[in-house]
Parts: C-alpha cells; structure tokens; sequence
C-alpha cells in the first residue's frame, strides 16, 4: 500500500510540473509577441527613357589596301622607299632587272620599223601595178599579187605593233610605283632577292587617314544600323573606341558599308564604320571593342541592379504589398546599365520593391522601409531583441 501511494504522489508532482512548464511557455510567447519588421530600403518602379550602350569587338581595317606583286620575273635591283614610310601615288618603290625587259623592247622598236618599210613599199608597188593596169600595160593578176603583199605588209605592221606595246609593258611593270597615297609596310624582299611574276610579295600600301572598323552584328539588329547608316546628323559619342590601355577614341565615326549577306554560320552581318585618323592612333589590325550608344524608342521598367536576386538561373524582386509584407516575384531581365537594369515582365510602374536589405529577407517577412533614415545619416532601425525566456 504504502509503494501505491508513493507511485501515485510522483505521478501528481509530474503533471503539475508539465503543466506549470507548458503554461510558462505560453506566457512567454505572449510577452514576445510577432517577428520585428526587417529594416530595408525601397524603391517604386519607374518608367523612363532608357539609353544602353552596346559593346561589340572589332577589327581595324583599312578602307584602301593594296598587296605589291611583281608582275613580271628577275631580281631586285632597287628599293626605292624605306619600311613604314608614307608615300604618294605614282611614286617609285621597286625596280626588277630591266635589261632584257629593255632589250626585248628596243628589237620590239626595230621590228615596227622594218615593217613599216616594207608597208611603205608594198604600197608604193600596188599603187604602181593599178595605174600600169588601167592603161592595160600589165596583167591583172600582178595588180593582185601587188595588193595582197600589201594587206600582208599592213598585218605585219599591226603585229610588230603589237609586240612592241607588250615589251613596252614589261618594261614598264620591271618598276613597281605606289597605287595610292597612304603607308608602305616593311619590305617582304631585299636587294639581290628573285621576284617570280604574280606570286612574290614586294610589300603592303594601305590609307590610314580616314580608316575604318570592322564588328559584326546579329541579324535582328540589322534595321537598327540600317537607320544609322542613313541617319543624316551622327552624334560624337554614337559610335566610341575603346582600345586595349581602356582609353576611348571619340572621334566622330559613321557606317561607310553594310555587307551583301549574312554569315549563314554564325547569323551576323559585318558592319563598316569609317573614322578619321589624322593622329594616327589607329593601325590596321588592331582588335578593339565598338562601344555603340543604344537609345529605346518607347520608355523602359528600370530597377537597381542589386533589387534582384539569382537562384538558380532565375531572377527574384521581393515586391512589398498590403501590411508590408515582402513577397518574392519572377521577373525577365533587360539590359543593365550603370547601375539600373531594365524589367521586361514581372513587374508593373508604381510598385515598390525592396532594394537594400534584400539579403535580409524571407517570403512573406514584414518589412520596414528604412530609405528616408539613410538618406539622411541616420543608422537603420535595428529588430527589436528576442525576450528572454
């Protein structure tokens, strides 16, 4: 009996103590009260004009650029302008051996002469043999023979001519002049070198005042640069060059040439930009990037950048609704710029979005918009401590 009654005081004194235990836990609760408002900073959606500047990699190109090639055979007698040097049309680069070029072309010279002699003389013959036939003081068929020695003394003029107009132009081809006004490269021969017809490269003169640059562009942005092109006033800052040092050529460019056709490859267009060079900070082959100013036609949702959060590959704005309660939203991302992004679905003008913070907040928190206090100097509301239990 006496165990019993021990057994059933130890089962009392238990659930007295759970339930003083339970009730002291409730009372906590109560005293502690909903979670504190995570102090952040807002932001409304806005729309307004929206200005991106577009970065394609380029190439330096010159407009004019021509490859010297001998064009007739023999071995490099002279070199007539030094490597890098500017140079003038007409002006004399390269000379190959002339001599046989000139000998072939003074017998070329003697041939003409010889022939035209003998026309000369098959002329004054046939002129002869018709006035003897007309007083029938000679047969007819002499008066044929006399004027087909000459038609034959005729074509063997036009030959001689012929040749003589071709060493002519081998002579003349033995010296390599410039094609153009612009820069010569360094020399691909030397002095004493052989120059096989149509296939040695003597050297390179290309224009680099003005000169051009070369980017490629997708193919849905071909009505956009084909508004440029014909576009009547281009503004400095439109079309900018930024070098490898960073720096920025702002000189005033503008699309000299669209290409024919499309890269079935890879779905571009190659796009000429032509700028002036006077400085000569442009070299032909430099790789550069094409900074090309973008404006939107009609105005753009714009956010800052550090209101979205990625997960996952996708894209979150916690919008702020009724009772202040941040709620997550999927949105589509447009261009970044500066700091901004552009929204292109998920979000509406006039709605507010949490910006700073963000980082702080869980779906369906109670936030408190802390942006007037920052602004002017004063520390965030801190969340007030859990009571102690």
């Amino acid at each position: 009996m006496n165990t019993n009654y021990i057994k059933l005081g130890i089962a009392l004194i238990s659930s007295i103590t759970l339930v003083s235990c339970g009730g002291g836990d409730k009372s906590a609760q109560q005293q502690q009260g909903p979670p504190p408002a995570t102090p952040v900073s807002l932001s409304t959606v806005e729309s307004k004009p929206v200005t991106t500047v577009d970065t394609y990699p380029g190439n330096v190109v010159a407009l004019d650029e021509v490859e010297l090639r001998a064009q007739v055979g023999g071995y490099i007698t002279g070199i007539f302008v030094k490597d890098g040097q500017k140079v003038s049309k007409g002006q004399k680069l390269y000379e190959i051996d002339r001599t046989k070029y000139q000998a072939a072309y003074n017998s070329a010279k003697a041939n003409v002469a010889v022939a035209k002699a003998n026309r000369d003389k098959a002329k004054k013959d046939a002129e002869r043999y018709t006035k003897l036939a007309e007083q029938d003081a000679v047969a007819k068929q002499r008066v044929d023979y006399a004027l087909t020695d000459l038609a034959n003394a005729e074509s063997q003029v036009a030959a001689a001519e012929a040749n003589l107009a071709s060493a002519n132009s081998d002579l003349q081809r033995s010296i390599i002049v410039s094609p153009l006004n612009g820069t010569i490269g360094i020399s691909q021969v030397k002095l004493g070198a052989f120059a096989s017809p149509g296939t040695t490269l003597l050297n390179t003169v290309s224009t680099n005042d003005p000169i051009a640059v070369d980017i490629a562009v997708n193919q849905a942005e071909i009505p956009r640069f084909r508004a440029l092109q014909s576009a009547s006033a281009v503004k400095d800052s439109l079309f900018n060059i930024q070098l490898q040092d960073g720096s920025i050529y702002t000189a005033q460019g503008h699309i000299t040439a669209i290409d024919r056709a499309v890269d079935p490859q890879t779905g571009t267009i190659k796009v000429r930009i032509s700028y002036p060079n006077s400085a000569g900070k442009l070299y032909v082959g430099m790789t550069v990037n094409m900074r090309v100013l973008n404006k939107a036609t009609d105005d753009q949702l714009v956010i800052p950048f550090k209101a979205v959060v990625e997960q996952l590959g996708e894209y979150n704005v916690y919008v702020v609704g009724d009772s202040s309660k941040a709620t997550p939203r999927m949105v589509k991302l447009g261009k970044q710029f500066d700091k901004e992004v552009v929204i292109r679905e998920g979000l509406k003008q006039g709605e507010v979005i949490v910006v700073d913070g963000v980082q702080n907040v869980r779906p369906g928190a109670v936030v408190q918009d802390n942006t007037a206090a920052a602004a002017n100097g004063q520390q965030p509301a801190a969340a007030a401590p859990a009571a102690k239990k």
